[in-house]
């Protein structure tokens, strides 16, 4: 099953770092976000992704071609242009990876749309999600509700983290605690999501990817798999930094070995 990762946006919020470069090539560790999110994927066993490109793809692309030299030791003669890979054993990647350019300025619905001829015939479902946002999701686990429930679409339910420090008052407006940052009981779509290809017909040009999940919502056709484990989104440079500072001390969407 092919997996989507959406990776057009400007991500205007993180701004000193898109500048230059897309989002999903902002780096956790010594790797981009978007690597970390195939990572997770392929450790299930889904390692075909197709990825719509849009603001400064020519990045990602140059990375993907270029990875061999960014992960290993090599030997190179400046005259004849000969090239040797010295493999440092540490890279255990085995992606398949398509590079489909969906506009610079077009809507994450519309991305979508535009990756179909991608989507192999004797495929039933697809898979999208963003290009910056990680979890402990088992994908397996979300494939296998999906076809048990039998509905065009699931979207992956996990609980967002607030953006501010939340406090307790009692009856006489006294403090009694602060929490910063709780992870919150309400539900969101964490962008691991699974559809099948009937989806692409409510799907249109122009449109962002919820107008369409709005429409299978009213025909009964979106089911939510509910995950309370770990999802961290990448929208600002404190989760930047929250992320890196995870990946140091304790990476739970380090789910491959």
């Amino acid at each position: 099953m092919k997996v989507v990762i959406l990776c057009g946006g400007i991500g205007y919020r993180l701004k000193e770092e898109t500048e230059f470069k897309p989002k999903p090539m902002v780096f956790i560790g010594n790797q981009p976000i978007i690597w970390h999110i195939m990572k997770i994927y392929s450790h299930f066993g889904f390692n075909k992704f197709i990825i719509a490109l849009g603001y400064k793809g020519d990045y990602i692309k140059e990375y993907f071609l270029n990875q061999k030299y960014f992960t290993n030791n090599f030997t190179i003669n400046t005259k004849s242009g000969y090239t040797k890979t010295h493999r440092n054993g540490d890279n255990k990647d085995d992606f398949e990876i398509t590079l489909v350019e969906t506009g610079q300025d077009t809507l994450p619905g519309e991305r979508i749309l535009r990756v179909k001829d991608f989507i192999p015939e004797d495929d039933e479902d697809f898979m999208v999600t963003y290009g910056d946002g990680v979890s402990d999701v088992d994908i397996k686990e979300l494939v296998k509700f999906h076809k048990k429930q039998g509905l065009l679409g699931t979207v992956t339910g996990v609980h967002p983290r607030s953006k501010y420090g939340l406090l307790t008052i009692n009856e006489n407006n006294i403090v009694q605690s602060f929490s910063e940052k709780p992870v919150l009981n309400e539900w969101v779509n964490g962008g691991f999501m699974v559809f099948n290809k009937q989806f692409f017909s409510y799907l249109k040009a122009g449109e962002f990817e919820h107008e369409a999940i709005k429409r299978l919502i009213e025909i009964k056709q979106l089911s939510v798999f509910t995950h309370n484990g770990f999802w961290h989104s990448m929208d600002t440079y404190p989760d930047v930094d929250n992320l890196n500072k995870l990946w140091q001390e304790d990476p739970k969407w380090k789910v491959w070995k």
